[in-house]
């Protein structure tokens, strides 16, 4: 984002409700203009969203829209806030920060399922709007009273954000909805769809099978993996191993080290 950019998203995501300042306003709204901008890029990805396509679903000009929004970056900063979910009231998990910090990351993880652009519209420097910037404090907040650092709480929770955002990836790129969370997920049409460790095992299956011999031990995984009817871990198990490390980094600080 430019200079320029970055002060219209903060207005536009935490400043009064935008009054254009001049022409007809055709009853247009912020939160209109990106629920529509949200309705095209779960149909057809982020490259599908431009002012002119968010114009056509509004039935408006282009020219009426810019009235409202200076351009894409700032159309994007607004879709993202709207298309971000509330962030769970960590409460319901438990006392533990360990349950809380579970609870906010699989939460985190249906939030991406149910809109996979949102992979590509938060990354890089950007300006986060109240709804996103509540999951952070969120998140923080579980931590508060374990004794880490305010970097270490922000790292820790960066960490377990990459690893929610890796596992939605590979789903996304394997052309699945999910599952990573234990298996069960649901596809395009409804029924199951395996998660990463099963597609894996699907995709490699007849290739392992003539050339196993030379990869013993991936074969042995993948022979796993299909005798466990392909329920997929990788969510839950990425995710364990994280706040096991957490947990031995909240010890050492607890003990003075």
């Amino acid at each position: 984002m430019t200079d320029e950019q970055w002060g219209a998203a903060v207005r536009l995501l935490w400043g009064p409700p935008v009054t254009p300042a001049r022409g007809p306003r055709r009853g247009l709204t912020l939160e209109g203009i990106a629920g529509a901008g949200v309705r095209i890029a779960d149909a057809e990805g982020l490259a599908g969203v431009s002012m002119q396509a968010v114009a056509g679903e509004l039935a408006v000009t282009k020219m009426a829209l810019y009235r409202y929004v200076p351009g894409k970056a700032e159309l994007v900063s607004l879709m993202v806030e709207a298309a971000v979910p509330e962030p769970p009231a960590l409460d319901a998990a438990g006392e533990g920060w360990r349950e809380r910090l579970a609870l906010w990351a699989r939460e985190l993880y249906a939030g991406f399922r149910a809109h996979p652009w949102l992979l590509e519209a938060t990354v890089g420097a950007r300006v986060m709007g109240p709804r996103e910037t509540g999951w952070m404090e969120r998140a923080l907040s579980a931590l508060d009273g374990c004794g880490l650092s305010g970097a270490e709480a922000i790292d820790a929770v960066v960490l377990l954000s990459g690893h929610v955002r890796g596992i939605v990836e590979q789903e996304r790129a394997m052309g699945g909805g999910g599952g990573g969370a234990g298996g069960g997920g649901a596809g395009r049409g409804g029924g199951p769809v395996e998660g990463p460790d099963a597609q894996l095992a699907t995709a490699l299956g007849e290739v392992m099978r003539v050339h196993g011999e030379r990869y013993p031990a991936l074969t042995a995984a993948l022979a796993s993996v299909a005798a466990d009817g392909g329920q997929d871990q990788a969510l839950g198990f990425g995710l364990d191993r994280i706040l096991d490390g957490l947990g031995l980094l909240v010890a050492r600080r607890a003990a003075g080290a």
